[in-house]
């Protein structure tokens, strides 16, 4: 059964946004990159806050009620935060998707949720959805983000800037939004996340980082269609009045990074794990005396690492760490825009490894842990409190209880359940899928395997849905095995499979840019489709992978045997989620006689 909580003030979302508007009203709240790529355009909070009474009001022309859902098709812009907050505002409940969906699964959640009116960001998408309400009874008005003039968000903010309501202010137990997972199998499912839920979260982060304040910026990364950017960030900045630059797409990343200058960054470790790699790679290409700085950089401040774990100093490697740190390091941070001071990650665990890294070099990065149904956070590491390898300790008010009764016996580790005031209402129009993950008492069982050490901090030992039994019966952990492969240049994303079989093997898509220069070195073919033949270019792989993974995992997990895919795992085709996640069964089967011929 659903536990009742009490939530602090704000205890919903429209007095969120209200409080940060009065509050901050003239502080610089998003900023968009100028025509040119060369500038950012701000707009303050109490900018954002007008635009949102306006577009309150339009929606209350077009009927908008209490109850109702209100969708959205676009990436993160400030309308994407000024329809949300005036959907709030009428009592409704907002439904976002990514511009990337494929429009059949976006069919689903409109008609599954029941969208009256639908924000789509630009013409493409309009094109692909406005024949919809003649399909879907319940969708009356799909309204155009991009332009101003009839049927766009500025002709409707105009026409609701004549006519200004009230806001409505919901209980902190009304639906403020659907979160659609990303349906790794079967029907995306709905989960029905409150106005408490958000309010309580975005407490929770500011609890754990009281560094955060006016003059703190992030970049945005994160699709706040999911709910990780959108209550880490968008909720999380208005409760102390920071400033938030969009990223323009993933490929101009390290360029908006160093136009907009963050002080802190909300990501995923695969963002981390490039920046490492492509750092390597590069230094490694450029070998000589540039080649010897970095590696005297990163050795001494690995021993400065290890010299303050034993409470111990010494003057040389002080002198050496800051000679790297003033000559390399430096030069690293400020392709961050300079003024980096931390980073938050969540997902999956990033690799210790590379996780000291970005801590030596200045630039610590946190991992935290949550789910869509806990709205997102359980766990999380700051800079008070942080152990490298894992998710941090728990948020106020939540609690966890690590069930072993449905691992193998002898366990240290169990599922994971959380309870406590971020916990989901359920899923939308699926009790059934509710009641099998909720227990008796109000836990919601995660799926995720599990431990705490002695101080409290947890550690995620796998997926259980996920982990796979050897026909020895071995119990392989994919997940944590596949984020170390991929930190091997010559593997830029793989899959584990093995389950029932002798050995494991690995798909992997290749650097094809590296394996092209060891094809010619060898004189091999070096047409994509040819190197993903070739029974030397395969052998060299799986080397590599045996090589890096040697020493810390069993011969029975280090995969035999490799098959090199011609295309990689993306949204696009349908082999991975949005939030980075692999569709294991579509693409299992996706490559089944592949795999059969392997064993």
């Amino acid at each position: 059964m659903q536990q009742r909580w009490e939530y602090n003030k704000p205890d919903n979302l429209v007095d969120l946004c209200e409080e940060g508007v009065r509050r901050f009203a003239n502080n610089r709240l998003f900023g968009v990159k100028t025509a040119d790529g060369k500038s950012l355009n701000w707009s303050t909070y109490s900018e954002i806050g007008k635009r949102v009474d306006n577009l309150r009001a339009g929606l209350a022309l077009l009927g908008v009620e209490k109850g109702d859902s209100v969708g959205i098709i676009s990436n993160n812009c400030p309308e994407w935060a000024i329809a949300a907050f005036a959907s709030y505002g009428r009592g409704a409940i907002y439904v976002p998707m990514y511009e990337a969906e494929l429009i059949k699964i976006c069919k689903y959640i409109i008609r599954d949720s029941g969208v009256k009116v639908l924000f789509v960001s630009k013409k493409s998408i309009y094109e692909k959805v406005k024949d919809f309400p003649a399909e879907i009874t319940s969708l009356e008005k799909i309204i155009l983000i991009e332009g101003d003039g009839p049927g766009t968000m500025k002709a409707l903010e105009a026409e609701g800037a004549k006519k200004p309501v009230p806001s409505i202010k919901p209980d902190p137990y009304d639906v403020a939004t659907i979160i659609y997972t990303s349906g790794t199998t079967g029907d995306p499912k709905g989960v029905l996340l409150s106005h408490g839920n958000y309010t309580h979260m975005a407490r929770c982060g500011c609890l754990k980082f009281p560094e955060l304040d006016e003059t703190s910026v992030s970049i945005s990364i994160l699709p706040w269609a999911h709910v990780f950017g959108q209550c880490a960030e968008l909720y999380g900045w208005f409760r102390f009045g920071g400033s938030i630059g969009f990223m323009e797409k993933t490929e101009t990343l390290l360029n908006d990074i160093a136009l907009i200058r963050p002080k802190y960054i909300i990501a995923v470790p695969r963002i981390f794990n490039k920046i490492y790699m492509a750092l390597f790679s590069k230094i490694k290409e450029e070998g000589g005396m540039a080649e010897k700085l970095f590696m005297m950089g990163v050795n001494a401040a690995k021993e400065r690492r290890e010299l303050m774990a034993e409470g111990r100093r010494s003057l040389l490697n002080e002198i050496k760490f800051r000679f790297a740190d003033k000559v390399v390091f430096k030069k690293i941070r400020e392709r961050f825009g300079g003024r980096l001071e931390g980073a938050l990650t969540a997902s999956a665990t990033m690799n210790v490894e590379v996780a000291q890294f970005f801590f030596d070099i200045g630039i610590p990065v946190f991992d935290c842990y949550g789910l869509t149904e806990t709205s997102p956070g359980v766990t999380m590491n700051c800079f008070r409190s942080y152990r490298l390898g894992s998710v941090g300790q728990l948020l106020d008010r939540i609690t966890v209880k690590i069930d072993k009764s449905v691992v193998e016996p002898g366990a240290t580790d169990g599922e994971i359940i959380v309870y406590g005031p971020s916990v989901m209402l359920g899923y939308h129009k699926k009790p059934e899928e509710t009641r099998a993950v909720m227990t008796e008492d109000g836990g919601f069982r995660t799926g995720d395997r599990g431990k705490f050490d002695e101080d409290g901090f947890l550690y995620i030992t796998g997926r259980i849905k996920e982990q796979f039994k050897l026909e020895n019966g071995k119990y392989v952990f994919p997940a944590s095995l596949e984020e170390d492969i991929k930190l091997n240049p010559v593997a830029l994303n793989a899959m584990i499979f093995g389950e029932g079989k002798p050995y494991n093997i690995c798909l992997v898509y290749p650097d094809y840019k590296l394996l092209k220069k060891y094809a010619e070195s060898k004189g091999l073919p070096t047409r994509i489709d040819e190197m993903a033949a070739s029974a030397e270019i395969i052998k060299y792989v799986e080397d590599e992978i045996a090589k890096s993974l040697k020493g810390r995992y069993g011969g029975y997990e280090i995969p035999k045997k490799v098959i090199l895919m011609k295309e990689d795992f993306t949204v696009e085709n349908g082999m991975m989620t949005h939030t980075m996640k692999l569709k294991r069964k579509i693409i299992t089967e996706k490559f089944k006689e592949d795999i059969s011929r392997q064993y």
